[in-house]
């Protein structure tokens, strides 16, 4: 049995515990008790958590587990000393230590990422990176794993962190099978990006959410402002002066964006090959596809995929 310990402080946000679905599907898809939950805490007794949930937890000894995962909170996680010393312990002891979203502080300030690749939420992945400049930080990544050590974005990105380990340890068709009944996309990878085209445009209009949705749907296809106009019920005209107005760009850059973070995705599940992804997200050939992510991301596709791939080493 695997042992997983979640190390719980005032104030941690109880999204980090969205991770033990994962652990606990795996057990009822396998039929037996391969994984167990403890909570652990430097004062051991109940824990509240910044809603005001508590959970009862176990005080500090000497860390016995497979897998230490460290939660996260609303703000950065400020550690004590006595947590620092038991993550450090862990890191020795345990096979992997993990952090959920700000839980990369705790793990920071022990020093057990410094010269190792990781990541945080994207909204303090910076603050991170300025306080511990030693970590290789990617600011743009679902999870990171670098040896025995794993970090996760944002407090939903740890259920991808636990279908990961799952994965790992029990194989593909056991993560898949708990993806499924937790209603997840199996899985996100690690090297995708944090942020959704759709969600950084926010139309305010239903209209042009419907043309944007729509696009998204067929990007494979030739999409033309016209196109996008009927879909939206308005002229050419119409369209393209609301459409600016409402996300600041053109149509045709937005249709753009969305083809990019199509490929991107396709290129960081490594399962197409170039031409297939250009095909399918819409660039037609990839030299086109090749400019584009030049323009988005400062490198080319083949790029993407290596990064992605070394995300999950």
């Amino acid at each position: 049995m695997q042992r997983i310990a979640f190390l719980l402080y005032p104030g941690f946000q109880v999204m980090s515990l969205a991770a033990i679905s994962a652990f606990e599907f795996a057990n009822l898809e396998i039929g037996e008790d391969h994984y167990e939950i403890i909570y652990v805490s430097e004062t051991g007794g109940p824990i509240t958590s910044s809603i005001g949930m508590t959970v009862d937890t176990r005080a500090f000894h000497e860390p016995d587990f497979d897998t230490l995962a460290v939660s996260g909170a609303p703000g950065i996680a400020v550690p004590t000393p006595g947590e620092q010393r038991y993550v450090q312990e862990a890191l020795t002891r345990s096979r992997r230590v993990a952090s959920i979203c700000t839980g990369a502080f705790v793990l920071a300030e022990a020093g057990v990422l410094d010269g190792r690749r990781a990541t945080t939420h994207w909204s303090v992945a910076r603050e991170l990176q300025a306080r511990y400049p030693k970590i290789k930080m990617e600011e743009d990544r679902i999870f990171i794993i670098d040896g025995s050590v794993w970090t996760s974005a944002g407090m939903t990105a740890g259920v991808d962190l636990a279908l990961a380990m799952v994965e790992k340890d029990l194989g593909a068709d056991v993560a898949r099978a708990v993806a499924k009944k937790l209603v997840v996309y199996h899985r996100r990878a690690g090297g995708q990006s944090q942020f959704s085209a759709l969600l950084d445009m926010e139309p305010k209009s239903d209209r042009i959410q419907s043309a944007l949705t729509y696009a998204k749907r067929n990007l494979h296809t030739t999409l033309s402002v016209e196109q996008l106009a009927d879909v939206a019920h308005l002229s050419p005209r119409q369209f393209s002066r609301a459409f600016r107005e409402e996300t600041g760009q053109s149509p045709a850059k937005a249709v753009e964006t969305l083809r990019v973070e199509a490929a991107r995705l396709m290129m960081e599940d490594g399962r197409h090959p170039i031409d297939v992804v250009a095909r399918e997200t819409g660039f037609a050939d990839r030299e086109r596809m090749r400019r584009a992510f030049l323009r988005a991301f400062g490198q080319p596709p083949q790029a993407i995929r290596r990064n992605a791939r070394g995300a999950e080493l």
